[in-house]
């Protein structure tokens, strides 16, 4: 997202609102902020006298964009906020701790739930959103629905500890509608919306989604309608859209940079920039809890380590040659483990290289002080 659209997004004044309705004056500025007990109780007595607590809203090169009781304010990006370990440090919808009088940073709040991703091209982590409680996984009925795509997402989001929903768009400009819903008969704890965004009566089934005080996502490839769904929700224009290209039905970045907009409900909705590439480490539960079908399977091999290919016994085959699952589903499967298996080896190793080069930093600069408390 461009600077001048972060500009329009609805700025929370001082005491931490603009204009309220009835039933957003029942949360407090905080609470409207996405704040719970989880965070509180992280909070010391002396904290809670001589600090203030504020939600990273937007993150820009040289500073964040904060929010807390006393409005929006940046705060410059210092190196005590660069950590060296890149998950611990800010990322949008984190809970900062600052200094009341000077404003400094003083720490960060544990994590609810955590979104990253293995950044395409690198051997290492990037953070996407942080304290996210629910999740809009976006797709359009055309030719950007990928089952196998969505299964990526699910396995990021129950990895994260986000409830997950799916959300189909561009339905007014589908014939059938019912092969993409009858697609998804088999994800029968995935509740699915069908919606065209830009009738604001069909966008209005996802408000029972985005309750007050609550955190929601917007997750899905470049050009499935996630501005126009914000802009939907928000009740005014907040993001810019653009159409697709008709001959692939993909879309351009019109969301620059991830950040979360406050809601006259009093939710905050978090819009992203399209990911075609979602790389997935150290995301074994995500991707159990995303196929638990194929590891009940699995658990009735005949073989503990049946590889599910020709074996006798082999209860996934069978389910397979019955039509009980997908071949596709085990395929994507397999995919999706080889990937998570060598993205967090990659990950184990880069860590392990900056501990060995942190090390020897360490010991250069030892034996730099020996040398000079000698006097050589």
């Amino acid at each position: 997202m461009s600077k001048s659209l972060i500009s329009r997004r609805p700025r929370i004044g001082r005491g931490g609102s603009a204009v309220q309705s009835a039933g957003e004056r029942q949360l407090s500025s905080l609470q409207r902020l996405g704040w719970k007990p989880f965070f509180q109780q992280q909070l010391s007595l002396a904290e809670l006298g001589e600090c203030e607590v504020v939600r990273v809203m937007a993150v820009h090169r040289s500073q964040l964009q904060v929010a807390g009781e006393r409005g929006e304010q940046p705060l410059p990006v210092t190196p005590v906020l660069l950590a060296e370990d890149i998950e611990q440090r800010p990322t949008v919808g984190d809970w900062l701790l600052l200094e009341r009088e000077s404003g400094k940073f003083v720490r960060r709040l544990e994590r609810s739930s955590l979104f990253q991703r293995m950044a395409p091209g690198a051997r290492q982590l990037q953070l996407i959103a942080a304290n996210v409680d629910s999740v809009l996984i976006v797709s359009s009925c055309n030719d950007d629905f990928n089952l196998s795509r969505i299964e990526r997402y699910l396995a990021l989001v129950r990895e994260a500890g986000s409830r997950p929903y799916l959300v189909l768009t561009k339905a007014d400009l589908c014939a059938d509608t019912a092969a993409y819903t009858g697609a998804m008969q088999g994800y029968r704890d995935l509740p699915v919306a069908l919606v065209n965004g830009l009738d604001a009566d069909s966008v209005a089934q996802l408000r029972q989604w985005c309750l007050p005080g609550e955190t929601i996502a917007l997750l899905g490839s470049s050009g499935v309608g996630k501005s126009t769904l914000l802009n939907g929700l928000a009740g005014q224009q907040l993001a810019a859209t653009a159409a697709i290209r008709e001959d692939d039905s993909k879309g351009r970045h019109t969301t620059r940079h991830r950040a979360l907009y406050p809601l006259a409900a009093g939710g905050l909705l978090l819009d992203s920039p399209g990911m075609r590439e979602l790389g997935l480490a150290n995301a074994e539960q995500g991707l159990a809890a995303t196929f638990d079908d194929i590891g009940a399977l699995a658990r009735r091999c005949r073989f503990a380590d049946c590889h599910h290919d020709s074996e006798p016994g082999c209860a996934v085959q069978a389910a397979i040659d019955s039509g009980a699952l997908d071949e596709r589903r085990l395929h994507n499967w397999r995919k999706l483990e080889r990937e998570i298996e060598r993205n967090s080896r990659t990950l184990a190793e880069q860590r392990a290289g900056d501990r060995a080069l942190g090390h020897f930093y360490r010991e250069v600069q030892s034996h730099a002080r020996e040398r000079k408390q000698r006097g050589d």
